[in-house]
């Protein structure tokens, strides 16, 4: 055999073969272990507190600097479970759905529930408040092609009055409409409805929503500051609306046929 001459007795595309089988098996181990980042460890339905993590497929902490300074580490191994639904089990087995214990839009439950995300206030690059009313962001105007909802009337799934549209909330990092700030009655309270959850008509001059009646408005939660709302505030308002479209009324939860 000449000198440097290994392919003679070597299978060259076996080894190679070999090699990525290695490689292969190796990324998939390494996905799997990223895709726990989020989520793990799991929660223990039955004890109330976080599994033990596992130590081969659970990755060790990384930290993620943020771009308002925070720093965050995932996964959080040390984190203790919210549970902050008020419910029960309708069957002693894991995985069971869950009732609400009292009228469904306080319980945090299915379409209401929420993450206890930071209560601080989402910013832009320029270290601006994101989401203000249109008051604050005094250069952003509605556009003259499309309805203005300011002082439009809001209606209710019962289509009964909730209240009047007092402004409109800004996201100044996406330049579109989140929240429509609704006036409760004459000079009452003040509360935010997400723009997706309802619909402004252009001839009718309302605005009507689908997830609540019009005297639940007055349990939206509400904000520290009426000027501004933080990314805690914007999970709870949120998830009203969404148990709203289960819960608002008995016949919601109903099957359609």
């Amino acid at each position: 055999m000449p000198r440097g001459e290994i392919t003679g007795y070597v299978d060259v595309a076996q080894v190679v073969l070999y090699a990525f089988w290695i490689f292969f098996a190796g990324l998939v181990f390494y996905l799997r272990q990223e895709d726990r980042r989020e989520g793990y460890p799991l929660e223990s339905e039955a004890a109330g507190r976080l599994k033990r993590p596992d130590p081969i497929l659970i990755p060790s902490p990384k930290q993620f600097l943020l771009s308002n300074g925070l720093v965050k580490t995932a996964p959080q191994t040390d984190m203790q479970p919210a549970w902050n639904y008020k419910g029960h089990k309708r069957e002693v087995w894991p995985g069971s759905p869950l009732e609400p214990d009292g009228d469904g839009l306080h319980d945090q439950i299915g379409p209401g529930s929420y993450a206890d995300r930071d209560d601080h206030h989402d910013r832009t690059w320029d270290d601006e408040k994101r989401i203000v009313p249109l008051r604050v962001a005094e250069h952003f105007v509605v556009h003259e092609d499309g309805p203005n909802p300011i002082g439009m009337t809001v209606f209710g799934a019962d289509r009964q009055v909730a209240g009047t549209v007092t402004d409109l909330w800004i996201d100044r990092g996406e330049s579109m409409v989140r929240y429509i700030e609704v006036e409760l009655g004459s000079g009452g309270r003040r509360v935010l409805m997400p723009n997706t959850f309802c619909r402004t008509g252009r001839f009718s001059r309302t605005v009507k929503t689908e997830a609540l009646l019009a005297h639940q408005f007055a349990d939206i939660p509400g904000q520290k500051d009426p000027d501004s709302v933080t990314l805690y505030e914007e999970e709870r308002i949120m998830a009203f609306f969404g148990a709203g479209t289960l819960y608002a009324t008995a016949e919601r939860q109903e099957p359609f046929l």
